[in-house]
Formats: structure tokens, sequence, C-alpha cells
């Protein structure tokens, strides 16, 4: 960890882009109404991609397709729920709290359902959740009709999406909260360990008596509850939700997941390197539209950053100075 390649990276990266933004664009990219759009832009497709990461660090091919499909089902059956009981102008709080809670509340019964597939059924996890993708979308399309379901913009959800607390959005304070929140569980709690344990190598870890079924529900329990929360977010941000928001979200969350250097086999990953790496990503597509090109164009640079983070993941740019160093002779012991 203390030569973590992703990271040194990502922050170069985070550097070079907002430099080169500033430069190219007068100053203006890095006016602070420009900061503040950006950064709004992170969470939801960040929290997908922790979600991605979390699912990825169980090994055994662990991998969770099913994350935007379920904060979109999330959004509209937590907004038809909560329409039903309330007005969203004359009841903004009530509304609010019953919408956020019917969203995590959904998100996670989603999340576990992918767990009980993968860890009580033992199906790939690939296919479990491309199953559930396609049932979490038909089960928005029919409470839908197809239809997108207009929440509103009520004051409390409206700052949710869109606020500002001391000149940073809401959305993304909460974003940063989790992650921190997140990376701790991960790195000092029991359930951490045993995680990134049970993926480094599933054999030892059930000889060792580790409960893998356990740890792999909780994991995806965690990665339902975030896509939740995601679906807060995008309907704050967009007022309306639908079954087909955010179609090219999955590829993208993986991406950000690889960026990030979680290991596709299991055992390693980084919270901090996922945050970082949505980031990179959110500079350079609003770099890319800053310049005027076009979005082929940037995913040709997301395919070249794949391409990147593959090699250093590949070669280890960074510590093969150290395997390669000549080790030093030590003399033999004389009489």
């Amino acid at each position: 960890m203390k030569r973590d390649a992703n990271l040194l990276v990502l922050c170069a990266l985070i550097v070079v882009l907002l430099s080169l933004g500033g430069a190219v664009s007068g100053g203006t990219y890095l006016s602070m109404f420009n900061l503040q759009s950006m950064a709004t832009q992170v969470p939801e497709i960040g929290l997908l991609a922790i979600g991605v990461m979390l699912a990825m660090c169980a090994g055994n091919g662990g991998i969770d397709l099913s994350g935007i499909a379920n904060a979109n089902m999330s959004g509209v059956a937590s907004g038809i729920f909560a329409l039903s009981l309330f007005d969203a102008y004359q009841s903004p709080m009530l509304f609010t709290v019953t919408f956020a809670v019917g969203c995590m509340v959904v998100g996670l019964m989603g999340g576990i359902l992918n767990g009980i597939i993968i860890s009580r059924f033992g199906i790939t996890p690939i296919l479990g959740t491309l199953g559930t993708q396609m049932l979490f979308t038909g089960l928005a399309v029919v409470l839908s009709d197809g239809r997108s379901v207009t929440i509103g913009a009520p004051d409390p959800l409206y700052a949710l999406g869109n606020g500002l607390i001391f000149g940073v959005p809401t959305s993304f304070l909460i974003f940063i909260l989790i992650g921190i929140v997140l990376g701790l569980i991960l790195r000092f709690t029991p359930y951490g360990l045993r995680l990134m344990l049970t993926g480094a190598n599933p054999k030892a870890a059930i000889y060792s008596g580790f409960p893998s079924g356990r740890i792999i529900m909780t994991t995806y329990a965690i990665s339902g509850l975030l896509a939740g929360i995601a679906g807060i977010i995008i309907a704050a941000r967009n007022v309306n939700v639908k079954w087909d928001y955010g179609t090219s979200y999955l590829l993208v969350a993986i991406l950000i997941a690889v960026m990030a250097g979680v290991r596709p086999e299991g055992g390693y990953g980084r919270v901090v390197n996922v945050v970082l790496s949505a980031i990179v990503l959110q500079l350079l597509s609003s770099l890319l539209n800053f310049i005027g090109l076009s979005n082929f164009v940037r995913d040709l640079a997301w395919g070249a950053l794949l391409l990147c983070f593959l090699a250093v993941a590949r070669f280890d740019l960074i510590n093969q100075v150290m395997v390669f160093r000549p080790s030093r002779r030590i003399p033999h012991a004389t009489k």
C-alpha cells in the first residue's frame, strides 16, 4: 500500500487535468461554478463504482452488473410510493424522508437478492447480477408503464442534489463521507479483513472457517444500498426518474474500478482510489466538452486510460525498480 502505483498516477492525473484545463480555457475551467458543476456529477456514478469494487474484492469473478438498474428501480418504486402518500410541495420534508428511506430499502433488498443468488445458490456473479439487472429493469418498466416518474423538486430533496455547503455540493460531500466510512470499515473491521482474504484465496478462507456466505451476502447488500443512495441523488438532480436512466453507467463504473487498481480476481481494492478515479473521469469528460470534442473522442480517451492503468497494474511500474535492483553480495565468512 505504501507503493500504490494507481494512487500516485491518479493524483498526478488530477493535477495534470486541472492544469491543462486551466491553460486551455484561460482559467474558466477552474472557475468555482465549473468545479461545483463537475463535483455535482461525480457522486451517482462514483457510488455505483464503489459497489462494483466491493463485489470484485469478494473474488470468484465477483461483479455487480445490476447497480444502475437497481438505482433506477429504487427511484421509480420509492417515488410512486411516496407520491401516493404525500404531496411533494405541501409536505416536502415528509415526502423527501419517505422517498429517501424507500430508495435505500429497495436498493438494499435488491442487493440482498444478489447475495442470496450468488452465495446460497452458487450462481456465477456475472450471470446472477445480469439476471437481476434485467429483473430490476423489468420491474421499473412495469411499475412506471415505461414512462418517467416526476418526483418534483421539493426544497429538501433539491438541496440533496443541487445544494451547497460552504461552497461544496451537498451530494459530493455525501459521496466523500460514504467513501471515508467504507474505507475505514474495509481497513479496520473484521469484515474488511475477511472480505479481502476471501477474495485473495477463497479455498483457504473456507478451511479457515470464514463465513464466506455471510461475507458475500453483506458485500452485495452494501452494493445494493449504495445503488439506492445513487437513486436518491439521481432523482434529486433530475426532478424525475426513469427505468433507462444512465444506460452507460455500468461500463463507466467498471472502468472506474479498473482504473482504481481493483483486482478482478479479488482480494484487493481501495476506496480512496475509486473516489479519485471517478474524479479523474469527470475532469477528463468536462475538459473534452470544454474543448468542444465529441463524445466519441471521450470514449477514445477513456479507452486509452483503461489500457494505461492495465499496463500499470500488469508491470507494476513503481515496484519494478525494487525488483530489478541488484542485491548486495554478502561476503562469505572466513575462519
